[in-house]
């Protein structure tokens, strides 16, 4: 193992026992060193995004024995790399994800599976490059590796403004795809500035007056508007959702593909939404900054208990200016 010197113990955001944001607790803990596979950062930022209120509530499809620290995305610096680990070492400037349970990258020091991570764009900060790693291998694995969508076809996005969909109409766009997007109001000049050709107003429009026979819809809402979306679909077209497993049944009825999944977020990836944003070909879309010890206020935006901005929620390990 190759380390530099490295203190005791460091932050972390910590759960003890699943609830609302009440039960996040700031926690000294032990900096773990790397085992096979693994390296550790020293975290500069760390996303926040929905995965994380659900593991916090209890809620998540994964295992999560606690205690835990919660958090995904993250950036920094490598400090230390384990046995097997190639292509990385201390003072590597990286970002990415730090393993498959969703947790352990909101603290000062993290774990991460080197096989989740890749060097960081050169030309995005900390806070910018921990805003990306899930949400942007949603979009693409949603677009590309589920619904293997194609140059002139015409995509669905559900959810545009949000922090997935806007990353899917501009990797729709960028493919050459026809999009149609569904955003509220306020958020539509924004989703046209992304490269939606359509943007449906879904609290006062229907989306299926604008969106006929199209090839594929990505699902990002659930409920009801994943419901009504089968009828929008040409015959074999495909529905992907990241929220919840469709209707098998109606999909066989309409003789078209409809599936759930679960991101995988892997260094080929990541390698390729860095290449992108190096040359400027997607955009990143912060909504709020918030420092490390404000954990709390950035779960009670992801559960409506307090004003959120669009964007990206980041924790920035040192106080956001």
């Amino acid at each position: 193992m190759f380390t530099t010197m490295l203190p005791s113990s460091t932050d972390a955001a910590r759960v003890h026992r699943f609830g609302g944001p009440e039960v996040i607790v700031m926690e000294e803990v032990p900096v773990p060193l790397p085992g096979p596979g693994e390296v550790l950062v020293r975290v500069a930022a760390a996303g926040v995004g929905p995965w994380d209120a659900w593991i916090r509530a209890g809620k998540s499809v994964l295992p999560q024995p606690l205690p835990l620290t919660l958090g995904s995305d993250l950036a920094g610096a490598v400090v230390a790399v384990g046995p097997e680990v190639t292509g990385l070492a201390p003072g590597a400037a990286v970002f990415g994800v730090a393993n498959r349970r969703f947790t352990g990258a909101q603290a000062g020091y993290a774990l991460a599976q080197a096989c989740m991570v890749t060097r960081k764009p050169l030309r995005f900060d900390d806070v910018q490059a921990a805003s990306v790693p899930v949400i942007a291998v949603t979009a693409w694995q949603a677009l590309f590796d589920e619904a293997q969508l194609e140059a002139g076809q015409t995509v669905l996005v559900h959810g545009a403004a949000g922090s997935v969909g806007a990353y899917a109409v501009q990797l729709a766009r960028r493919a050459r795809a026809r999009v149609i997007a569904t955003a509220s109001a306020k958020d539509r000049d924004f989703v046209r500035s992304l490269g939606a050709d359509v943007v449906v107003d879904y609290r006062s429009e229907r989306f299926e007056d604008a969106a006929k026979a199209v090839d594929a819809v990505i699902d990002l809402v659930g409920g009801d508007t994943q419901a009504r979306s089968f009828a929008v679909l040409r015959p074999r077209g495909t529905l992907v959702s990241a929220v919840s497993t469709p209707d098998q049944e109606e999909a066989a009825r309409r003789g078209v593909r409809a599936s759930f999944f679960l991101v995988d977020v892997t260094t080929a990836h990541l390698d390729r939404i860095a290449a992108l944003l190096d040359a400027g070909e997607l955009s990143v879309d912060i909504g709020a900054v918030l420092p490390l010890a404000e954990v709390r206020g950035a779960h009670e935006m992801l559960d409506g208990a307090r004003p959120r901005p669009r964007g990206k929620i980041v924790l920035a390990m040192a106080p956001a200016r």
